[in-house]
């Protein structure tokens, strides 16, 4: 069963979607050779890229001209597409990089995973839903691309309600602000539709991918959670908890964990995240203890045992294969799919050709950084969009497309009208670069010195609480 021809539609063989990727293919050539008009092709480009995610989700394997599906074999992955174009954007759950200035085609991304745009109408209808203005991570499009989200919105309007569930990878003690872009944007969702949430803490999955030892990373998933509690989530609707420690103590999660690995092929789990015969047999199995929070009898303390409400995931872009894996085996075990809502990256202070990383400081601003600190890294590494002299950029104007102090007030100033006015004073040369870092610092300083002095708040015995299995304050 595939996800991306349209979750109402029947189910294709492989042999089908080959042969359909195969037609595709020649009627990209044959438009091509006619030079057709651009459109014309773009359109047919597009369904090419559509029909090759249908067939590696389907198949496990990437789609070769030629060569018909095999379960034994697995084709390369750093081929040119049948187009003849080669994809410059690599997004996984481990690796981000584009060579582009700008960041990452996300209009690529959605043809190529196969999500769905978030347009104005689902924004304005979230609006409608909820009773609340949007969050500007949805009027900007910061969250940029879903999977069936009008479903859960046609439910929630029928009083059929929802869960969230999100999680972060422990892989430092301290967290850098755009760890902070999902959870600011999960409280939102938490608030407005007053929902449960379960957020999940992979100290395992680090462990198996790092040079750390576990003690270590269940260290940095302790000291991780209060950085998300400080967020300010309401512990009697939240529920956060470390695989090392409640997986060997949840029955009722780990067998869903086994349901999902007997119906994932380890073909499959290769051709979705690129394993490789040398990678440790923990990574083959971590995708499933990762799928399993979507499915609500995971927990049987909030949800007690029922299987039939659905989950919403609020996440960056790079961790939807986990879920569309999810998505392809949930209706085989008996859950609803997941839905999800996804995220565009947090860039790094050098440019959005890459992510902000842990574990290089001077990409990142972290949330332990003093004042001074932030005002020293953006000054001297954000990547600047102006000129080279004040003489030119008045002249001239700057680029806010590829500026990292304005991308990153898009994330951090919630005033719409001046974040465009801040554009316009860039791009006409009214403002200096050196001016827009300023605001960017008198932003930034205000927002990481007001999350410390919540995280000061967090005890251990208030970590203890979020983290223990139990009922939450929500009826269903």
């Amino acid at each position: 069963m595939t996800d991306c021809q349209g979750d109402g539609e029947g189910t294709n063989s492989p042999m089908e979607v080959y042969e359909k990727l195969t037609a595709q293919g020649e009627e990209v050539r044959a438009l091509k050779t006619a030079k057709a008009e651009k459109a014309e092709i773009d359109a047919a480009v597009q369904l090419l890229l559509k029909l090759k995610v249908d067939y590696k989700l389907l198949t496990g394997q990437d789609y070769k001209a030629g060569c018909p599906h095999s379960e034994t074999s697995v084709a390369p992955d750093d081929r040119p597409s049948a187009d003849g174009a080669i994809d410059e954007d690599t997004v996984d759950p481990w690796n981000v990089s584009t060579s582009n200035a700008k960041g990452v085609d996300y209009d690529k991304l959605i043809v190529r995973f196969g999500s769905s745009k978030i347009d104005k109408e689902l924004v304005d209808r979230i609006e409608k839903v909820s009773g609340q203005k949007p969050h500007h991570f949805l009027r900007r499009g910061i969250f940029f691309s879903h999977r069936d989200m009008h479903q859960v919105l046609d439910a929630y309007e029928k009083h059929k309600s929802f869960y969230l569930y999100t999680g972060r990878g422990p892989s430092s003690e301290a967290m850098h602000v755009g760890h902070l872009i999902p959870f600011i944007f999960t409280k939102w969702l938490q608030d407005v539709f007053d929902i449960p949430l379960v957020i999940q803490l992979t100290d395992d999955e680090k462990y198996l991918w790092k040079d750390l030892t576990l003690e270590e990373c269940h260290r940095f998933a302790v000291e991780n959670a209060k950085d998300i509690i400080a967020c300010g989530f309401d512990v009697n609707k939240t529920f956060i908890f470390s695989d090392l420690e409640f997986m060997g103590a949840s029955p009722e999660f780990y067998r869903n964990v086994v349901k999902i690995q007997k119906h994932v092929t380890f073909n499959q789990v290769k051709g979705i995240f690129g394993f490789t015969d040398s990678d440790c047999i923990g990574k083959i199995s971590f995708p499933a203890i990762q799928a399993a929070p979507s499915f609500s009898n995971s927990f049987p303390q909030i949800f007690k045992g029922r299987k039939d409400i659905q989950c919403l995931i609020p996440c960056a872009i790079d961790q939807d294969p986990y879920f569309r894996m999810t998505r392809d085996v949930a209706p085989r075990i008996g859950h609803p799919k997941p839905a999800l809502l996804h995220s565009t990256f947090f860039p790094a202070l050098q440019g959005a050709q890459t992510k902000m990383s842990a574990s290089d400081a001077n990409s990142s601003i972290f949330l332990t950084d003093t004042p001074k600190q932030i005002k020293n890294k953006v000054n001297k590494h954000a990547f600047s969009g102006g000129k080279d002299t004040v003489e030119e950029h008045r002249k001239y104007g700057g680029n806010p497309d590829v500026d990292v102090a304005f991308m990153y007030l898009t994330f951090f100033l919630d005033d719409d009208e001046q974040l465009e006015k801040i554009r316009q004073d860039y791009i006409s040369g009214a403002l200096l670069t050196g001016e827009l870092k300023k605001l960017l610092i008198e932003t930034l300083q205000p927002i990481i010195s007001h999350h410390q002095e919540q995280r000061k708040k967090v005890t251990d015995e208030k970590v203890k609480h979020f983290m223990t299995p139990r009922a939450l304050h929500f009826n269903f």
